[in-house]
């Protein structure tokens, strides 16, 4: 039996798809544990690319069962066009499950994201999907849930409570005629019919597979620095993608993870607003991005790029308690004739060696770099850790060293089969 949590260690989009999609082929049971359909995983199996946003990579893994854990916010308009495209595509979601604890993004979510954006005097760059002002619902106590869709009595009275004040906010504050209960109460029932054999008791699901001695991976969404409580406020996510959210998020006792390991690209992307010490912003920056086709699955948006920020990793190490590493993307940097690692900040003067809080003192920071020889020799057919150039082993150890973390699996390309294993990570 394994329970093992896998998160982002930078600020999403590290290829956390593709290692989940590779560790599912070892795991019974894959569980997503929050953010929602603002989060993208492209996995490459064959000739053939999915982007999924909502449903588990796990799901191209024949036999594997696929969890959306209560910790998940869920648009079902999304949800069942992402269901429908992969039957297209011949993949089975019969294994597939929603938490009935799970929270239902509405239209006036989507809505409200906008109009407080646009609002905004510092923005967020919001992907304005509605999963923050879901997510507000939710803890404001006038959330709908899964449940709800499945019953009529249940899904009016929820609509009720929520519109009174949903309503009241669009009216009021910006001017919006609101949204009817009727306009709502059908497509919504509709999505619970469609849906309803697939939302249940997920914790128990769990609960279950674990009593049975079944592998367990918990699948975060975006990444560390996203994460609404340690990451860079406010340009953050509205839920906890690191690994203290997936146990609530899925429905387990933090007691039950064994492992995590922490997904994180050879190099260091961001989309949207804030502070980036190590951004690059010239010819080679250009260069990473159009070799790791760095642009967003949902938005589309190119990212913005930089080298190896081990602060950054450090800390993600930290908050996470990581126990091992997965390297993305090493191939990304076959050209270079050297590479290049940032090991500090230098803040007026100071150097500074753990990430700061205060997004003031980051905007400030310059990146301290390590520079070490690259090995500019193509690496995507290798399979054996042993085979990689003694340069990119020797960049992938002093990775391990700067951020206290073992590497224990090496992508070398976007397919399944351009992984390396220097240990195994789930438990027969």
């Amino acid at each position: 039996m394994s329970v093992v949590v896998l998160v982002g260690t930078q600020w999403g989009d590290e290829g956390k798809g593709k290692i989940t999609d590779v560790l599912a082929s070892q795991a019974d049971v894959v569980v997503r544990y929050q953010g929602g359909n603002n989060a993208g995983h492209t996995v490459v199996v064959g000739e053939t690319t999915y982007k999924l946003h909502l449903i588990p990579s796990g799901i191209l893994s024949p036999g594997t069962t696929c969890i959306i854990g209560n910790g998940v916010v869920v648009d079902p308009k999304v949800l069942c066009s992402e269901i429908e495209s992969l039957h297209r595509g011949g993949v089975s979601t019969e294994n597939l499950y929603v938490s009935e604890r799970a929270h239902v993004i509405m239209p006036y979510h989507r809505v409200l994201d906008e109009l407080e954006e646009a609002q905004r005097v510092l923005k967020i760059g919001t992907t304005g999907r509605g999963i923050g002002p879901a997510y507000v619902d939710k803890y404001r106590r006038i959330g709908i849930r899964m449940l709800d869709l499945t019953s009529p009595e249940r899904l009016s009275k929820a609509l009720d409570q929520a519109l009174a004040l949903n309503n009241t906010l669009l009216q009021k504050v910006y001017g919006h005629p609101g949204f009817s209960k009727e306009q709502l109460f059908e497509e919504y029932l509709a999505y619970g019919r469609a849906l309803a054999p697939r939302i249940t008791d997920t914790s128990l699901l769990l609960h279950q597979a674990r009593q049975q001695g079944r592998r367990i991976l918990l699948e975060g969404a975006q990444g560390t620095l996203l994460d609404v409580d340690h990451g860079t406020y406010p340009f953050v996510t509205s839920s906890n993608p690191t690994a203290g959210g997936a146990a609530p998020g899925a429905g387990l006792g933090p007691n039950q993870i064994d492992r995590v390991i922490g997904v994180v690209k050879a190099y260091t992307t961001r989309v949207g607003e804030g502070p980036f010490p190590a951004e690059l912003q010239d010819a080679t920056g250009d260069l990473i991005r159009e070799r790791g086709r760095e642009y967003g699955t949902t938005t589309g948006r190119p990212r913005r790029c930089g080298w190896f920020d081990a602060v950054l990793v450090r800390y993600a190490a930290r908050v996470n308690g990581l126990t091992g590493l997965a390297v993305t993307l090493l191939d990304v940097l076959d050209v270079f004739p050297e590479v290049k690692v940032c090991v500090a900040y230098e803040y007026r003067g100071e150097r500074l060696e753990h990430f700061p809080t205060d997004l003031d003192v980051l905007r400030e920071c310059t990146p301290v770099y390590a520079t070490l020889p690259g090995w500019q020799q193509e690496i995507s057919s290798v399979r054996e850790y042993a085979e990689l150039p003694a340069q990119a082993r020797g960049y992938l150890d002093f990775i391990a060293e700067q951020v206290g973390c073992a590497v224990q699996i090496v992508s070398v390309g976007p397919r399944r089969d351009q992984t390396v294993f220097r240990e195994p990570v789930l438990n027969t």
